[in-house]
């Protein structure tokens, strides 16, 4: 199959991901393989092949926003047909057992393994996956539109019910890309008033046009003081500005899994009985329920798509702010 593959992590800009011919991946008893026909672009990808992120594995092919069809099951499969259209996200199996597990957070199992990290991911013709940890589609968008929801959506569903944002309140959302992009349609459905924080031109003219009431920069003064905020950006100076915009006894969640150093900052700003969380990862709950959503908000995505020998190129354009909406690779 035709895969592109991380041999050694360094930065997008060097090109550091091949197109490579590899064998095919034969499903293990309760897996199932999945024919690739779209894949999500993400910045943790970012952080996975520029090395920001411990490799567990080397080589790897990246990718955890997955669309396609079943095409092969494993023995003892039984929760998909061949031919089914289905999704896999950043989650990849986790150990059921333990404490954070049986408490319903597997999300912070210390076993977990991940998409596109332990286990090869979506960069690729195929790929294989265990069928408790995939997910039937809703037919209302597209594989290249559907995609984004995988991560992109599902972190962002996690991270604004973190946010503890209320029907009526304000929340703010530092940075606008993929994920912010999806959650401002989440927030306005449940009837939340949405202030936007970001630098992009393109990006503050999509937030208004998706229901936000007021859009601006990071440093500029917030119209009212926000009751919730989630910082997508991995750019730990924007943790005081958004802190100084929160309302006393509001959230501020922190959806990245990286993020730079969050600067020194005055007891004041946090003082109030403000609440300053961090998201990780999510759960299989977290993706049904989101899942579940998309037709009813509806949750509509905007997509840049890239065909699968351009990853680098893509991934070069994340990184510099320069996608509308989410980038996808599709994948033929």
């Amino acid at each position: 199959m035709r895969a592109i593959v991380l041999r050694r992590p360094a930065p997008i800009g060097s090109a550091p991901l091949a197109l490579a011919d590899i064998p095919t991946p034969e499903p293990a008893p309760g897996q199932v393989r999945i024919r690739v026909r779209a894949c999500g672009l993400c910045h943790t990808d970012l952080h996975v092949i520029e090395g920001e992120l411990p490799l567990p594995k080397l080589p790897l092919i990246p990718g955890h926003q997955i669309v396609g069809t079943v095409d092969s099951l494993g023995p003892g499969t039984s929760r998909f047909a061949i031919g089914e259209r289905v999704g896999v996200p950043w989650l990849y199996r986790t150990c059921g057992t333990c404490g954070y597990c049986r408490r319903g957070l597997e999300n912070l199992c210390d076993n977990a393994r991940f998409t596109g990290y332990h286990a090869d991911g979506g960069y690729a013709q195929y790929v294989v996956v265990h069928e408790a940890y995939a997910y039937r589609l809703p037919p209302v968008l597209s594989d290249v539109e559907t995609a984004p929801l995988l991560c992109a959506g599902v972190i962002g569903y996690r991270a604004l019910r973190l946010s503890e944002a209320q029907s009526g309140g304000t929340l703010g959302l530092y940075g606008f890309g993929a994920s912010a992009h999806i959650v401002i349609q989440i927030a306005r459905h449940w009837g939340c008033r949405v202030s936007v924080f970001t630098r992009s031109a393109g990006h503050q003219a999509l937030a208004r046009t998706l229901g936000a009431e007021w859009v601006g920069r990071a440093e500029d003064p917030c119209p009212a003081p926000l009751d919730s905020a989630i910082i997508f950006a991995p750019a730990g100076g924007l943790v005081p500005l958004a802190l100084k915009a929160l309302r006393k006894g509001g959230t501020l969640a922190l959806a990245g899994i990286h993020m730079s150093a969050i600067p020194q900052m005055d007891y004041s700003l946090l003082y109030g009985e403000r609440t300053l969380r961090s998201v990780a990862n999510s759960t299989r709950q977290d993706v049904e329920e989101l899942l579940s959503l998309a037709p009813l908000a509806p949750l509509r995505t905007e997509v840049q798509t890239f065909p699968l020998d351009q990853a680098n190129e893509a991934l070069a354009l994340l990184k510099a702010g320069r996608i509308q909406g989410a980038g996808v690779l599709t994948v033929v």
